[in-house]
C-alpha cells in the first residue's frame, strides 16, 4: 500500500486543533501545514536548529499532531509522514526533546500510530520505518528511554514488526533492538528467551529474503550470538530455531546466520580477532561434523561460496568460522576445547580424503613409490575452496603449538600438507595456506623438521616450496641423518 500524496496544499486538513496549527505556523513563518512542517524539517536537521526548536517547546505539538493525524482519513498518511520526520529530527542528539517524548507518552502515541490500522502489515511501510526512526533516535538518549521503549514494544509489537518482510523496516527495527539491550542484562536475557528468540528468528528469516542495507542486524547478531559469556549466549537455542517445524534439516535461514557470523569474525581479524566462547566454538564444530556427514564427496561444485546448495554452505561457512576461531591466540581463546573434541583428525582425514590438488596428480602417478600415491581418491571439494579452508584451519592451528605439531604427525599428516603448497585454480590462495601450515608445522619442532628432511632425501616428496620457508636440508655430520636448517639471508 503507497502513500496517497494530497494534489492541492490544505490549510487545516482534517479539521486539526487551531492550536496546533497555530504553534507550527508561528515556529516555521507559514500559512500551509505542508510548508510549515518541510521549513521545520529543514530546520531541524542542525544541531543548532534543534536546540532552537526545542526552546520552544515544539515536540510536544508535533506529537499531538501525529495523534490526530493517525485518527483522520488515508489521505492525511503523507502529513503524518512528514509529522514523523519532523519528529525523527527533533530527537536525533537533543536531549531536551528525547525527554519531552517520553513524559508526553510519545511511545504510546507512536504505538498508536502503528495499531491505526489492521495492523502493521496494513500500514505503508514508509510510515512504520518512520516511527521506527524516531523510537530509534530517542533510545540513544539512554538507559531510562531503552527501557520504557522495550516495556512498550517487546514482545508483540516487536514480533508484529518483525513479520514485514522489508529491509527498510528491518533495518531501523535492528538498531532499537541492539540499542535497548547493548547495555542491559536484563533486555537481553529477555531477548534470549523463547519470545526473543521468536523476534530473532523473523528479523533473521527477513534479512535473508530482503537482505539489509545497513548493519544494524550485524551489530545485533554479534552482540548475542558471539559476545555473550558461555552461560549467556543465546546461540545454540536461535540456530536452533531456525528449522522448519518437524524438520531436521537445515534452512536457508541457517546459511543466512552462519555467512554473517562468518563475515563478523573476518572482519574482527585485526589484532588478536574476536574472542568467542568455548560453547559457541564447539556448537560450531558440531555443526560443520553434520553437514559433513550430509555431503555427496564424490561430486563437487566449481562455485566459491555460498553455492545455493544448503548443506553444502553450511559447511562451508562453519567451516570458514572454525578457521577465523582459530586465528585468535589471544586471551580466551578456545581451539583448546575444539582441539580436545576431535578437530585435527576431522581436518586431516577430510584432507587425505580428497583428491591431491590437480597439479600434483601427475608427478605423484608417475612415482615409482605407490604406497603414497593417492591416486585412488575419489573424494572432491563440494566448493570452490573447501581445501584451502581446510588447509587454513589446520596452519591456524599448529602455530606455536607443539602438540598440535606432533599429533599432525602421528596422523600422517606432514606429507599431505606439503601436497598443499602448490597453485590450485580451484582453491585460491591454496599455496599461499600450504606454506603457512607447513611453516607453522615445522617451526620449533625439530621431529617434524627431521621427517620432512628425510621424506625429501628419500625422494618421496618434491617441494621446492621448503625453500621458499627459508630452510634448505643438510646431512648432520655426527648423525648422519637428513636435517632442515635455515637458509642464509641472501638466498631466500
Amino acid at each position: 500500500m503507497g502513500l496517497q500524496m494530497l494534489e492541492e496544499p490544505v490549510t487545516n486538513p482534517c479539521s486539526l486543533p487551531q492550536e496546533i496549527l497555530h504553534q507550527l505556523f508561528v515556529a516555521s513563518d507559514s500559512s500551509n501545514l505542508e510548508n510549515a512542517l518541510k521549513v521545520l524539517i529543514d530546520a531541524s536537521r542542525t544541531s543548532g536548529g534543534r536546540s532552537n526548536l526545542a526552546s520552544k517547546s515544539l515536540l510536544p505539538v508535533v506529537l499531538n499532531l501525529c495523534q490526530h493525524l493517525s485518527k483522520s482519513s488515508s489521505s492525511s498518511l503523507d502529513l503524518l509522514l512528514l509529522s514523523l520526520k519532523l519528529l525523527r529530527n527533533l530527537c536525533a542528539g537533543e536531549l531536551i526533546n528525547q525527554n519531552l517524548f517520553i513524559e508526553n507518552n510519545g511511545i504510546e502515541i507512536l504505538m498508536s500510530i502503528l495499531d491505526s490500522c489492521e495492523g502493521v502489515s496494513s500500514l505503508p511501510y514508509e510510515i512504520t520505518r518512520m516511527t521506527l526512526q524516531v523510537i530509534a533516535n530517542v533510545s540513544l538518549a539512554g538507559e531510562v528511554h531503552q527501557h520504557s521503549i522495550w516495556h512498550h514494544l517487546f514482545p508483540v509489537k516487536f514480533y508484529e514488526i518483525a513479520m514485514v518482510r522489508r529491509k527498510e523496516v528491518s533495518d531501523p527495527l535492528c538498531m532499537v533492538i541492539y540499542t535497548c539491550c547493548d547495555r542491559s542484562r536484563v533486555i537481553i536475557d529477555q531477548l534470549c528467551r523463547d519470545q526473543g528468540i521468536s523476534i530473532l528468528v523473523q528479523i533473521i528469516r527477513t534479512a535473508s529474503e530482503v537482505g539489509f542495507d545497513e548493519n544494524w542486524v550485524k551489530l545485533l547478531l554479534s552482540r548475542i550470538c558471539l559476545e555473550e559469556e558461555e552461560e549467556e549466549a543465546c546461540f545454540p537455542e536461535l540456530f536452533s530455531a531456525l528449522y522448519s517445524s518437524g524438520e531436521t534439516k537445515f534452512m536457508t535461514d541457517h546459511v543466512f546466520l552462519l555467512s554473517i557470523l562468518s563475515e563478523i569474525l573476518n572482519e574482527q581479524l585485526g589484532g588478536n580477532g574476536m574472542p568467542v566462547s568455548s560453547d559457541f566454538a564447539s556448537y560450531i564444530l558440531g555443526i560443520f561434523k553434520q553437514s559433513a556427514a550430509l555431503i555427496d564427496f564424490k561430486s563437487g561444485s566449481k562455485s566459491s561460496l555460498p553455492t545455493g546448495i544448503v548443506a553444502v554452505d553450511v559447511l562451508g561457512y562453519s567451516l570458514t568460522i572454525l578457521r577465523d576461531i582459530c586465528a585468535n591466540d589471544g586471551p580466551g581463546s578456545c581451539i583448546a576445547s575444539l582441539l580436545s573434541s576431535s578437530l585435527m583428525e576431522l581436518l586431516l582425514q577430510l584432507l587425505a580424503n580428497l583428491e591431491p590438488p590437480e597439479s600434483m596428480k601427475k608427478p605423484m602417478n608417475s612415482s615409482s613409490d605407490r604406497s603414497v600415491s593417492s591416486g585412488s581418491r575419489k573424494a572432491v571439494c563440494p566448493y570452490r575452496g573447501f581445501r584451502r579452508d581446510i588447509v587454513a584451519v589446520i596452519g591456524n592451528c599448529v602455530y606455536r603449538r607443539k602438540e598440535v605439531q606432533d599429533e599432525v604427525r602421528e596422523r600422517k599428516g606432514i606429507f599431505v600438507l606439503l601436497q598443499q603448497c602448490v597453485i590450485d585454480e580451484e582453491n585460491p590462495f591454496l599455496r599461499e595456506w600450504g606454506l603457512w601450515a607447513v611453516r607453522n608445522l615445522l617451526e620449533g619442532n625439530m621431529e617434524n623438521q627431521r621427517f620432512v628432511s628425510e621424506l625429501e632425501l628419500q625422494g618421496a616428496a618434491d617441494v621446492p616450496e621448503i625453500s621458499r620457508l627459508g630452510l634448505k636440508i643438510e646431512v648432520d655430520p655426527k648423525t648422519q641423518r637428513p636435517k632442515l636448517v635455515n637458509l642464509p639471508s641472501d638466498c631466500r
